[in-house]
């Protein structure tokens, strides 16, 4: 299935953005590999209501985006990981707070905790060289 893009005439920052991660599943995917780096079916388990199809394609985006590095190990049988970049670890306080958001918008309802491990943050003129 092709990309869906927000048509961004004016290149608006936020919408280039939206375009990257502005779907259901990756900003839980970048959540997940916060706390380290996983294999694809430890993904597949975390995330039980995503098809292999979908999980596979979204990582290939994340990874065509510069969000997230695959890597693969010679080994018997074949293994890869996935983790993130700089510029993935750079959107993490972002995806904290609007889990924080969440939280304090929406008091009614109880939320487990999202614990996001901030690792080191990349300075801002490496952010965007991966």
């Amino acid at each position: 299935m092709a990309r869906k893009y927000i048509d961004n005439p004016n290149a608006c920052s936020l919408v280039h953005t939206m375009n990257i991660i502005g779907n259901k599943w990756k900003p839980i995917i970048l959540y997940l590999l916060s706390n380290g780096s996983m294999r694809f079916g430890m993904l597949n388990a975390l995330i039980p209501t995503i098809s292999k199809k979908v999980l596979t394609n979204q990582l290939k985006e994340l990874e065509s985006d510069g969000l997230l590095l695959r890597e693969s190990f010679a080994e018997i049988p074949p293994r890869v990981e996935y983790s993130l970049t700089d510029k993935s670890i750079g959107l993490m306080p972002v995806l904290k707070n609007l889990s924080e958001w969440a939280n304090n918008a929406y008091p009614e309802i109880e939320f487990e905790e999202c614990r996001i491990i901030e690792k080191e943050k990349p300075a801002y003129n490496n952010v965007y060289k991966k």
